[in-house]
Parts: structure tokens; sequence; C-alpha cells
């Protein structure tokens, strides 16, 4: 998909906010929802998604969402380092599927890293196992303040 279009309902992280879609939540609040990646690229990561911009990527959301937006991402970002210990933490977002966006609703990526540790490509080897998943969204949960 293009860098510009047009939002499309159903989308996979569109389910996850309706309930039609699983997903191992870590946070959520009126504005934004946090889950773990299914695809993950290093053990913890986590997705955060606005639940009120209809915002495709970085470049369609309005200010105001993408500061409530970063707002979230900071404190699941805390709450990941707290957890998990990593020795560093990778927060990235794609724009286009030529950047490798793959699913269009603005999301940002936070990604912890260990040194000598080697991170998976986007879209992973495959998808983690769902209890796994379960598990660490509820520890890095314990985290947030």
């Amino acid at each position: 998909m293009s860098i510009d279009g047009v939002y499309d309902q159903g989308n996979i992280f569109a389910k996850v906010l309706r309930g039609e879609a699983p997903a191992a939540k870590v946070f959520e609040d009126g504005e934004v929802l946090a889950f773990m990646d299914l695809f993950p690229q290093s053990r913890g990561h986590t997705l955060v998604i606005s639940k009120t911009s209809s915002a495709r990527n970085l470049l369609d959301v309005a200010p105001q969402d993408l500061c409530v937006l970063m707002a979230g991402v900071q404190r699941v970002a805390k709450a990941v380092n707290a957890a998990l210990k990593p020795d560093g933490i990778i927060v990235t977002q794609l724009n286009g599927a030529a950047a490798g966006q793959t699913v269009f609703h603005l999301h940002v990526h936070i990604i912890p890293r260990w040194k000598d540790v080697p991170m998976a490509g986007h879209g992973g080897p495959g998808m983690a196992d769902p209890a796994e998943l379960a598990a660490l969204a509820k520890e890095i949960a314990k985290e947030i303040s």
C-alpha cells in the first residue's frame, strides 16, 4: 500500500480495537492500547496504537492525537524497561509499504534489545506462542504507572 490512502476499517488493529480479534493486552485507557506483537522481533516486542484516531500513519494523524499516542508509548516503554531489563529499547514507526508498514493503522513498535542477542526481522520468524505473549503482557502491565 501507498503512503497515502483511505483508512481501512477492516485492518487487523481496527478489529482488535472492536474486540473482533484477540490481543495480549499490556495497557489500555480511553485513548491508547498497547499489546504484544504476534510476530515479535525480540522478547517483549510491544505495539502501541491510537484508539481515537483513524490515521493510517504519522503523516495522517492530528498533532493532538500524536501527542497522546507518544505519551502512551513512553509510559509503555518505561514499563517494558522495568519488567524486562533490556540493554536497550528501539522505538520505531513505519510509514507506507516501502518503509515496511504492513498494518495501515498508526502504530509504534517498542522493541527491547539485549547485547549479543540477535533481533528477528520485521514480521519475525513466525507467530509467537499466545500463552507466552499473555504472560509477557502481564509481566509488563505490572510495571505500568
